[in-house]
């Protein structure tokens, strides 16, 4: 996103969403969708892939419904995905081969 782009309306939303998710949770981009009142989760990825507002809004607390880390701010393998493993562990959720147990740590509205 270029620096003068403003987000639109939906990814605005995801962001508010996603800013209310605590340190030490995890929620999946279908919850997010599902909080919106979307169908796509894979929408919801690419509002987060843009995120200008990290670590503000903390995208790095949005993973995949079965608990497997995917995508950070649009990479799906390598550093970026190794970077939100280490700030999640640094919130106290565990990070376990690039999975979370989502019955301990799912934050739920």
């Amino acid at each position: 996103m270029e620096v003068n782009d403003k987000p639109t309306i939906f990814a605005s939303r995801v962001y508010e969403i996603v800013r209310s998710i605590p340190r030490g949770k995890v929620a999946s981009y279908r919850d997010v969708a599902q909080v919106l009142g979307v169908r796509s989760a894979q929408a919801v990825g690419q509002a987060l892939k843009r995120n200008p507002y990290a670590p503000e809004v903390p995208c790095h607390r949005v993973v995949r419904s079965d608990g497997r880390l995917c995508g950070f701010f649009g990479d799906t393998t390598g550093t970026g995905l190794e970077q939100k493993a280490e700030m999640l562990r640094s919130e106290g959720v565990a990070v376990v081969m690039g999975n979370i147990d989502m019955t301990e740590y799912l934050h739920r509205w």
